[in-house]
């Protein structure tokens, strides 16, 4: 097998490491530079020597660059690298580019999966590889390791790629952090414990049937529910909501499950008045909103 450097001792080249080691991948050094890094490199990478990132690169066959994705170029132009050499990224945004100036192999590889700070298991986790043909078998082979799978995306692909990802992964905590605020503001002690199954279920049902998983309100074509929940809602998370509604109306119409007059209607529902002014939780306080949806005042 290839020996394997780690320049950078983040979370996900700890991870990564960890697992390459764990398949019998030889680690002949990592480094470490902040505190916070040499713990995590001591506690993931036991028995991986902290070096240098010239001494790193003098005794791998492969270099695992997992920086920040500013610093990739930066960092790669300042390693000793032959052309007898890979030099391999994780991030999911960059392809070959950041590479283009080393004389090593250069190879894009992203996996998608989430690094909190420890060990990961990489079972089943799709690697997204950009690199030349050179480097395919290399790819396969590491990968099938880790237990993982492959697919391949070209270079002015990737941001694409990673938008992807980050709009239904980062975004998705972004919605379900607002959806636990407005919960525990209307009253509910667990809101986590509330949305757990229905967000389970939704995701394990649109990840396997796409749009036709869609349910709720404006799949039932329910004006006047969504009417209220734009009432009771204020600030971030009504613009949230509404923004994200007009795709779902979007996505229910194109389907057919909405005729066009309730499109229509539902359209002059999200394009009313933004409410302003800011309320905590995103909520109108109680008995304000109620109140205004009943009389048809416009909610401010």
């Amino acid at each position: 097998m290839e020996r394997i450097g780690l320049i950078g001792a983040g979370r996900a080249g700890t991870a990564v490491g960890a697992a390459l080691a764990a398949a019998g991948h030889p680690l002949v050094g990592v480094t470490a530079r902040s505190g916070a890094s040499r713990e995590r490199a001591t506690r993931l990478l036991p028995h991986v020597p902290v070096l240098t990132a010239g001494e790193v690169a003098e005794r791998a066959d492969v270099v695992l660059v997992a920086v920040p994705d500013d610093l990739i170029g930066e960092v790669v132009d300042q390693l000793p690298l032959t052309s007898a050499q890979y030099v391999v990224h994780l991030s999911g945004a960059h392809g070959l580019e950041p590479l283009r100036a080393s004389e090593a192999v250069p190879v894009a590889l992203h996996p998608a999966m989430t690094f909190p700070g420890g060990p990961v298991s990489l079972d089943g986790v799709m690697f997204t590889a950009t690199a030349p043909d050179a480097a395919r078998e290399l790819v396969e082979r590491l990968v099938k390791s880790l237990g993982g799978q492959v697919q391949w995306v070209a270079e002015e692909h990737r941001a694409r790629y990673h938008a992807g990802l980050v709009h239904g992964a980062n975004h998705l905590t972004t919605l379900l952090s607002q959806a636990v605020d407005v919960l525990r503001a209307a009253g509910v002690a667990d809101p986590a414990a509330t949305l757990r199954p229905l967000v389970t279920a939704t995701l394990d049902n649109t990840l396997r049937s796409g749009h036709h998983a869609l349910t709720g309100p404006i799949a039932r074509g329910d004006v006047d529910t969504v009417a209220a929940h734009l009432a009771v809602l204020r600030d971030r998370v009504h613009r949230t909501y509404a923004e994200l509604a007009r795709a779902t109306v979007d996505l229910a119409a194109a389907d057919g499950r909405l005729d066009p007059d309730t499109a229509a209607r539902f359209a002059e529902v999200l394009d009313g008045p933004v409410p302003d002014g800011l309320v905590p939780d995103g909520l109108v306080p109680d008995g304000v909103a109620g109140e205004r949806y009943r009389t048809g005042e416009a909610p401010r």
